[in-house]
């Protein structure tokens, strides 16, 4: 059994699903699933992850689970309440070969979006692990923790990096659960104050960590059909959270309709109440310079702000991007695949976006290429007529 508690997910999984029980518990969405590598067969591990996905299925959260959430200042008790009584019901998701024939697979998950919005980072990292026991299976992990101990002595030992800190993000695409337990386990005992935390709350909460995350793409991607009119939907996406947080979990996510229409929307409102920003495609050190440069805009100092990098990430990019920025801003690294799927095997890239809510079709616009993800086209093109994105080129 590859996920044995509710737990083991992403924090921003359980931010976002208060929103959704307070605010829009009504909400019905569609999830589909993408592999990004070229050639990848997953149809032999259909009935392996179907097997594991019933297994999830049969889940609850228990009495010590749901009395760590109640110590979060951010989780109200209604919600976890809610919690007590919540299970993952297999009929929202249906797992088939495509129909191409080409290897790919289809994941599909339908249902009320407070009761499919937990299913994404688990079933990534059961896709993940079934995988990865088929195609290496009695891999000695030598050189997994040979890699890892490198980055460690990379990080805590160069002279003026001692500020730099990094977080754990790669739930969702690595190896297996055990390496990730084992990666996180080593960077706490051998960076210290230098690993902030992680995204994983099974593993916070294991091992004394704190558990980082605010929202994703698609929270923001559902106020497409859920705001007053489109156009509005930024806007409306981040009066909803700072109305259910009141300050708390302040991080804005910058990238579902390119970064300049970001900027037109994160007005000196946003730029006050906010804490900081998150980058997820496009080219970072330009992103840092244009956000700098709007707070400064917009009468807010920087130095009073975090930039979190997430996108891609590996060590000696961090330490890039910390020797540019630093003393300019606060400073904030998640590191995902590279720490917990760099054993040797090329890792998946695989994701799992939402691409309907109420009937309607949502998109993410990335800036950077390979990243968007949307069923209808027409939708793509009238989304960004909306929100003044120039088309790509033709490749």
């Amino acid at each position: 059994m590859i996920i044995e508690s509710l737990l083991d997910t992403d924090l921003y999984k359980f931010s976002m699903m208060q929103v959704v029980l307070h605010q829009y518990p009504a909400a019905q969405v569609e999830y589909r699933f993408k592999c990004r590598n070229p050639g990848i067969d997953l149809v032999p591990y259909i009935d392996d992850i179907r097997t594991e996905l019933t297994a999830l299925c049969q889940l609850r959260f228990t009495p010590d689970e749901l009395l760590y959430l109640r110590s979060w200042r951010f989780l109200k008790s209604d919600f976890v309440d809610f919690l007590d009584l919540f299970h993952l019901n297999e009929k929202y998701v249906e797992i088939t070969p495509s129909a191409s024939g080409n290897g790919e697979i289809e994941i599909r998950i339908r249902g009320p979006w407070l009761h499919t919005i937990l299913f994404e980072v688990p079933l990534l990292a059961i896709v993940n692990e079934v995988y990865f026991r088929h195609v290496s299976a009695g891999l000695e992990l030598s050189e997994g923790r040979r890699r890892l101990q490198k980055k460690i002595a990379l990080l805590r030992d160069t002279p003026d990096y001692g500020g730099c800190r990094i977080a754990d993000y790669g739930t969702r695409r690595r190896y297996s659960r055990a390496w990730q337990r084992e990666v996180v386990t080593t960077l706490r005992d051998g960076l210290g104050t230098q690993l902030t935390g992680t995204s994983n709350v099974l593993l916070a909460r294991d091992l004394g960590l704190t558990p980082l995350g605010t929202l994703a793409h698609e929270y923001l991607q559902a106020h497409q059909a859920l705001g007053p009119r489109l156009r509005d939907s930024q806007v409306a996406a981040l009066e909803a959270w700072a109305k259910e947080y009141r300050g708390d979990l302040g991080i804005a996510l910058s990238d579902v309709y390119g970064f300049s229409a970001f900027l037109r929307d994160f007005d000196m409102y946003f730029c006050k109440l906010f804490d900081g920003t998150r980058h997820d495609s496009g080219e970072p050190f330009d992103w840092g310079e244009r956000m700098l440069a709007h707070y400064q805009a917009n009468r807010v100092d920087p130095r009073s702000k975090v930039l979190v990098f997430s996108d891609g990430l590996d060590i000696p990019k961090v330490m890039q991007l910390y020797a540019h920025f630093r003393g300019r801003c606060l400073l904030a690294f998640g590191v995902g695949t590279n720490l917990t799927n760099d054993v040797g095997p090329t890792p998946l890239n695989i994701v799992i976006k939402m691409t309907r809510c109420n009937g309607q079709p949502v998109a993410k616009l990335s800036d950077s290429p390979g990243k968007d993800m949307c069923d209808d086209e027409a939708y793509v093109t009238y989304l960004r007529q909306v929100f003044e994105i120039p088309a790509k080129p033709a490749v």
